[in-house]
């Protein structure tokens, strides 16, 4: 059996807190017709320590990145070997089996990786990067009562303007969903960097697993699209992956409201302990996700350059 088919089979019976972005399933569908593989370390008769990689093409080069929509890679052991010595000694392994110097090796890392110094051994940098989240395991009420009260206004206004619907999405609500998330972009001056055949396979991937819901706000009145989002969500966490709004409409608080109906969805349904905004280092953004009384979550951002002319790329992105 190789690393690949050990890693899909680690996958089967993995923990609660092996995340949604490194399951098989979900890398086969994040990238599609590229590759990606993974390394796997073997104790006892079972394997106890995966990483994987996808690898991707540009001119002469092959390099370790992220694929879209991906949050977290980056190696992951069971809990019971989460001891520094294992560490040490089943990170250097996963690393000895990624392909021989690759241009270069970018990857966020889930939040079991507190230890980068192996990595740090063998030449990596590594920059600490926030998420934001909330602790769902205490009343609604009190998590309604940490959000701005600027944004309980909104979340009031918005519940007499437009009306919420919530849905594993069917077909028309992924062209929806890619619609909004369009609009959401033009209204930056940006393109959306997912097309559509990317973002249907990915969507359908997660229905398969039951894995994601939709919200759609829309006009109590004329039944337009204010706001759509989709949730998507493991045993540990829910992730608000994506949402997307119609500028013309966005003094409504729609998508204010999304987000609390997401929120009051993954306490009550899902029941997951954590809801995770898959925060952005942007200042805008950040507000937006401290208004919601959500605390910062750090993770490791791991890169390395082999190739000359990549270390050059990232030092001239840098200055």
């Amino acid at each position: 059996m190789n690393a690949l088919d050990r890693y899909r089979n680690f996958c089967v019976n993995a923990p609660d807190d092996f995340p949604l972005f490194m399951h098989d399933w979900y890398l086969d569908a994040v990238c599609g017709d590229s590759a990606w593989s993974a390394a796997t370390v073997e104790s006892g008769g079972k394997t106890v320590a995966v990483m994987p990689y996808f690898l991707k093409k540009k001119w002469i080069w092959t390099f370790v990145t992220m694929p879209l929509l991906s949050k977290f890679h980056g190696p992951y052991l069971l809990p019971a070997y989460r001891t520094h010595d294992n560490e040490t000694h089943f990170y250097a392994e996963l690393l000895d089996q990624i392909p021989l110097k690759p241009a270069s090796f970018f990857q966020d890392f889930n939040y079991t990786v507190t230890n980068w110094l192996p990595f740090y051994w063998r030449g990596f940098r590594q920059t600490t990067r926030y998420s934001y989240y909330l602790d769902l395991q205490q009343p609604e009420a009190a998590i309604f009562q940490q959000i701005h009260k600027k944004y309980q206004a909104k979340i009031r206004k918005a519940e007499t303007l437009v009306r919420v619907v919530d849905r594993v999405p069917a077909e028309a609500d992924i062209q929806l969903l890619h619609r909004m998330c369009s609009l959401s972009f033009e209204r930056q001056d940006a393109q959306l960097p997912l097309d559509f055949s990317f973002f249907e396979r990915v969507v359908k991937a997660l229905v398969a697993h039951d894995r994601c819901r939709c919200w759609i706000a829309e006009d109590a009145h004329t039944g337009e699209v204010h706001s759509a989002a989709l949730l998507v969500y493991d045993q540990q966490s829910a992730y608000y992956l994506f949402s997307g709004d119609d500028a013309r409409l966005r003094s409504s608080g729609s998508a204010v409201l999304l987000k609390w109906a997401a929120i009051r969805y993954a306490k009550n349904i899902l029941q997951c302990p954590i809801f995770d905004f898959e925060g952005s280092m942007m200042p805008n953004i950040e507000t937006g996700r401290r208004a919601f009384g959500a605390r910062q979550r750090p993770y490791f951002r791991l890169q390395k350059e082999w190739s000359w002319w990549w270390r050059m790329r990232a030092f001239m992105q840098k200055h």
